[in-house]
């Protein structure tokens, strides 16, 4: 009985290890089927998967490292672009100071000028003031007077006021259409009676041109009677 009962266990056992065997050698053929590459897809795509994934990571550092320094090269042109721009408003501005300063110093130069012109102009309106005329006979004997003092030709008011009465009665128009003169058609003329070539030689410079004009007419009798008998206070007739 015994013997029987182990003859049946070696005879189930048999098959018990034929089956795990079996699913055994199905289970490795399955890890073996799951491991070799399918025939659909080429046998280095698995292998390539590899080195592009690990490939990824090198290309963005590269591109990191890149777009690190090509900030910083903006930078450093921007810090130069920002020294340039300093160093042009600063040369701006000392040109700007130094336009400024040569404004000063003409606009100073010009006041100046203008304070000393000020400054002398009150003395010029009170010699104007002093030297005004009258237009009348006196006034012309006195202006003659002050002519003849720049050109150094002597005669006194007495001296001209005496002449004049004698020669026109003070007329500036008076003309001689009788003499000896007026014959040889040289008439004398104004107040101190004086010919054409007389007025012309010795016409004092400043004085009209007009031989009828009395502050003229008497500074070129005056300055003739001056070469002719020393001065027109000397001359008591027709001279």
């Amino acid at each position: 009985m015994l013997a029987n009962f182990r003859r049946h266990s070696r005879a189930l056992a048999k098959p018990r290890k034929i089956a795990v065997a079996g699913v055994a050698v199905l289970g490795a053929a399955a890890v073996a089927f799951s491991a070799a590459p399918s025939q659909a897809e080429p046998a280095n795509s698995v292998a390539a998967a590899p080195v592009q994934l690990g490939s990824q990571p090198i290309q963005g550092v590269k591109a990191s490292v890149t777009d690190q320094l090509a900030g910083e090269s903006v930078k450093i042109q921007a810090i130069a672009a920002k020294k340039q721009a300093a160093v042009k408003q600063q040369a701006q501005a000392a040109a700007l100071h130094k336009t400024k300063a040569a404004h000063k110093a003409k606009a100073a130069h010009e006041a100046k000028q203008t304070a000393s012109r000020s400054a002398e102009r009150p003395q010029m309106q009170t010699v104007a003031a002093h030297t005004s005329y009258g237009n009348n006979l006196d006034g012309w004997i006195r202006q003659a007077l002050a002519v003849m003092k720049q050109h150094n030709i002597p005669g006194s008011y007495n001296g001209l006021h005496r002449n004049i009465m004698r020669e026109s009665s003070g007329n500036p128009n008076a003309i001689n259409n009788w003499d000896i003169n007026a014959r040889n058609g040289i008439p004398s003329k104004g107040l101190l009676q004086v010919i054409g070539p007389t007025f012309n030689a010795y016409h004092v410079p400043g004085t009209s041109k007009n031989i009828y004009d009395p502050v003229a007419n008497i500074t070129a009798a005056a300055n003739y009677a001056a070469h002719r008998y020393g001065s027109i206070d000397h001359v008591n007739s027709a001279y």
